[in-house]
């Protein structure tokens, strides 16, 4: 039997239908709105500018211009909406610009900011309010038991235990061939990164039956390295190793010529694979050590290269370019894969799966990406990657390393 509805209890039924329409089609996102908080002012600038906002940059040209990212949930691609704030290099400012974006932008997903320093302050908001974290750019002795206590964070540049072993591990294959002897010099950033790195460093160094003739932390924005690198030269070491970032890289790599320093073995942290190390070194670079590194060969980091230099109208650095470029590859994929603005379900899935990136596949073992480059060296003109030998693409040391350059050479 066929029921016809009163004119009443029919204006009812498509009124209900008509309300269920307008809130489904609200409901449907006009975009996937991503949030960061960045270093556009103070001393992390130099690193935020050359390592992170490139790469957030063109990932979002990239994905925009191909229509957006894909949510089966609603059968079409969502275009990225961005909202960035400056964290001006301040624990403090990245936390409340964090909690801004959660707060009042209510944004869908936030990417880290740069630093060790600020990817450790803004943990627990993430945390707390279930965004996805994907540390780039810090390195930390406690990134497995971090990923432990925060499920929603990955943790990309291993620990800072490794980096010092897998160092260490270099210039002892360099000492078993008679190349150098044992005495270490060092030099650490009094920061997050530079203390914990230096304090690894000393118990690696003490393990493989090194000495360490002189050891020094200094401030974060320290302006002047002359006297401090005329005060290494003064014990003679055979390998020197800065704990540093990018400011102090460049001024200790600048007195270091100056002063005629040249040991065997020459190695700054952060920055020592950036561009405008390069360009600011030449020649000199070749056979410099670094942390860090990359397969230049591999015909993804060529094509990365090629997009990137195109986009930005600069190189990436040759580390944590290339994985920041990564990790948002992989949160694509993994937003896809869910089909929907679900952060839980996208933890879930980083946690699980694994990803097809520029560095080659990638799957987390407890939060953590095991398979990264601790020690780079720059060989030809690029900065390949010489530590874990056991990655693809490793490079042979390269030994000696050159003097550095009169200015009649340069």
């Amino acid at each position: 039997m066929i029921r016809c509805l009163s004119p009443i209890a029919f204006v009812a039924a498509c009124a209900g239908l008509m309300a269920s329409a307008i809130a489904a089609y609200s409901e449907t996102p006009k975009s996937i709105r991503i949030g960061y908080a960045i270093s556009l002012t103070g001393p992390n600038t130099a690193g935020a500018g050359i390592t992170v906002l490139p790469n957030y940059r063109l990932w979002v040209k990239e994905v925009n211009a191909a229509g957006g990212i894909m949510l089966k949930s609603i059968g079409k691609r969502v275009p990225i909406e961005v909202i960035q704030y400056d964290d001006h290099s301040n624990a403090d400012d990245a936390v409340a610009a964090v909690e801004r974006l959660i707060s009042e932008d209510k944004v869908d997903f936030i990417l880290p900011p740069w630093g060790t320093g600020l990817n450790l302050a803004v943990a627990p908001l993430f945390h707390r309010a279930g965004y996805p974290l994907l540390a780039t750019t810090a390195m930390n002795d406690q990134a497995p038991e971090l990923g432990k206590l925060w499920p929603n964070s990955f943790w990309f540049n291993g620990t800072a235990t490794s980096a010092a072993q897998a160092f260490v591990a270099t210039i002892s294959k360099l000492r078993s061939d008679g190349k150098i002897g044992n005495s270490v010099a060092i030099l650490s950033v009094a920061d997050q990164f530079g203390i914990g790195l230096a304090k690894v460093a000393r118990k690696a160094f003490k393990q493989g039956g090194f000495a360490l003739v002189y050891d020094r932390a200094y401030p974060v924005e320290t302006e002047d390295m002359r006297e401090v690198m005329i005060e290494v030269k003064r014990h003679h070491p055979d390998t020197f190793a800065a704990f540093s970032y990018p400011p102090d890289t460049i001024m200790i790599t600048e007195q270091a010529r100056a002063s005629n320093f040249n040991p065997k073995v020459f190695y700054t942290a952060v920055g020592a694979a950036f561009p405008l190390y390069k360009e600011r070194f030449g020649i000199d670079v070749e056979g410099v050590m670094g942390i860090g590194g990359w397969n230049a060969d591999a015909p993804a980091s060529k094509d990365y290269f090629r997009r990137h230099v195109e986009m930005t109208g600069q190189e990436p650095d040759r580390w944590a370019s290339p994985i920041t470029y990564a990790s948002l590859q992989i949160l694509q994929q993994a937003i896809e894969r869910v089909g929907g603005i679900d952060r839980a379900a996208v933890i879930k899935e980083l946690q699980t799966g694994t990803f097809d990136t520029v560095v080659g596949p990638v799957k987390f073992k407890n939060n953590l990406f095991e398979d990264t480059w601790f020690v780079g060296q720059w060989q030809n003109g690029d900065f390949q990657g010489i530590a874990p030998a056991s990655l693809p693409g490793a490079h042979p040391i390269m030994f000696p390393k050159p003097p550095w350059h009169t200015d009649a050479d340069r």
